[in-house]
């Protein structure tokens, strides 16, 4: 026959303080060194200039790099927040851009250069929304990044995108409700116009599908004075969405197309797409208007 028993809580206690006796009694001379070795450390770093000063030293360097790995841990956990906060401040800063201001033609008359920033909102050419990538392929032959920004944060298809060092990214091609698909210069259907900064002259862009990040501009006459470092812009003239002047990237390769009378210019792009993170989307004020004219030529013509 078995009989089981349960400790009640008295018995629990006294178990707990034997055990405890018990510790003591094994480790008493391990114990009773390390107390005297505490305290004599403390003697001497009490009592001591010099080892009081070595100890503050050391403890004070102990506790600087706790501190620092303690603060890059909260830092990386912080990351995101901290992102989207600088996005939203580059694009504020984007916004009150003077070039992003075009005002009409006053040459028949004078006016007094003093409007502040505010009311000059309907002069705004363009306007800038920062977003978030979710997706990006840079393998493809036709590739395309997808934005955390849609219609119902006022995307619209033919917008231009930039990154926050104001390089060309895209286009919009394809917006939702809350996502927007750019199709990237890395895209063989991507012909946006550039132009040398230096001579000024124009041509297409032309992914051959073979080196991200290296994109040829054709169309530019052995005229031209073109060498490796040049700086390539977008023109503005291939779309309304691209502001004139924003970097596309600087010339790797310069040779001569024995077929016709331009060079063969290759560039690699300002713009790192392996590594985009956040963006900005380009809102042309004036660019339905421009469409809406573009659009009665075209039909007259027809």
């Amino acid at each position: 026959m078995h009989y089981s028993q349960s400790l009640t809580p008295n018995s629990k206690f006294l178990a707990l303080v034997r055990n405890i006796f018990l510790f003591i009694r094994r480790y008493f001379n391990l114990i009773l060194f390390l107390l005297l070795q505490g305290f004599s450390i403390y003697l001497i770093v009490h009592y001591s200039n010099y080892h009081k000063a070595v100890f503050s030293k050391t403890s004070n360097q102990l506790t600087g790099k706790i501190n620092t790995q303690y603060n890059n841990i909260h830092s990386y956990f912080t990351l995101k927040k901290t992102n989207d906060s600088l996005s939203k401040a580059i694009g504020i800063l984007y916004n009150k851009l003077k070039s992003d201001f075009e005002l009409p033609d006053t040459s028949s008359h004078f006016i007094i250069d003093s409007i502040k920033i505010d009311s000059m909102e309907r002069y705004r050419k363009y306007h800038y929304f920062p977003a978030r990538v979710v997706y990006n392929s840079v393998a493809a032959q036709n590739n395309f990044i997808v934005l955390a920004r849609g219609a119902s944060q006022n995307i619209k298809e033919g917008m231009g995108v930039i990154d926050p060092a104001s390089a060309v990214v895209g286009i919009v091609t394809n917006v939702s409700a809350d996502y927007a698909v750019v199709m990237s210069l890395l895209h063989k259907d991507s012909h946006l116009s550039g132009k040398l900064l230096k001579g000024g002259e124009a041509g297409i862009l032309n992914w051959d599908g073979k080196m991200p990040n290296m994109i040829s501009l054709s169309g530019i006459p052995k005229s031209a004075k073109v060498a490796r470092g040049d700086t390539v812009i977008s023109s503005g003239l291939s779309t309304s969405s691209i502001p004139k002047g924003m970097m596309l990237g600087v010339v790797q390769e310069v040779k001569a197309d024995k077929s016709t009378n331009n060079y063969l210019v290759k560039f690699k792009t300002s713009a790192n797409f392996y590594n985009l993170e956040y963006v900005f989307v380009i809102d042309n004020k004036q660019a339905d208007n421009i469409n809406a004219i573009l659009n009665k030529v075209e039909k007259k013509d027809n």
